[in-house]
């Protein structure tokens, strides 16, 4: 088989390896978004790292003349970067917010059978952190 022929035949092969690292990379881009958004640099630095390889991975399909796996892998991370950070300064506006206080009773010594009070305003419901 020529040289030529075998180029033809891996170019297939090189593109689904393309294909492959760029979803690996976009969904280490996915995980380091959320790891951003919620403060975890250590799980953020590890994904950034494991889509080093996928990234890598994603230019295998430059040999079948198929770049835009590689350019989606690129920007996939770009993308998360940045909306990490934007995440992570609204998640920590929510827990800068203060917090609830209870309303005043009109008795003085309430009974221990009394309802518990109501809060001065509605608590936001789904947004936790123990950061």
């Amino acid at each position: 088989m020529s040289s030529i022929g075998l180029i033809r035949d891996l170019s297939e092969l090189f593109l689904w390896v393309g294909i492959a690292g760029a979803g690996i990379a976009l969904i280490c881009a996915i995980v380091a978004l959320i790891a951003l958004a919620m403060g975890a640099a250590g799980v953020a630095g590890g994904a950034s790292a494991a889509w080093i390889g996928g990234a890598l991975l994603s230019l295998a399909s430059g040999f079948s003349g198929q770049w835009v796996p590689a350019i989606v892998a690129a920007g996939g991370l770009v993308v998360a970067l940045v909306l990490g950070a934007v995440a992570r300064s609204i998640v920590q506006a929510f827990e800068r917010r203060p917090k609830p206080e209870p309303m005043a009773s009109s008795a003085a010594a309430a009974p221990s059978s009394a309802p518990a009070p109501v809060l001065a305003t509605p608590r936001i419901v789904g947004v936790h952190s123990d950061l």
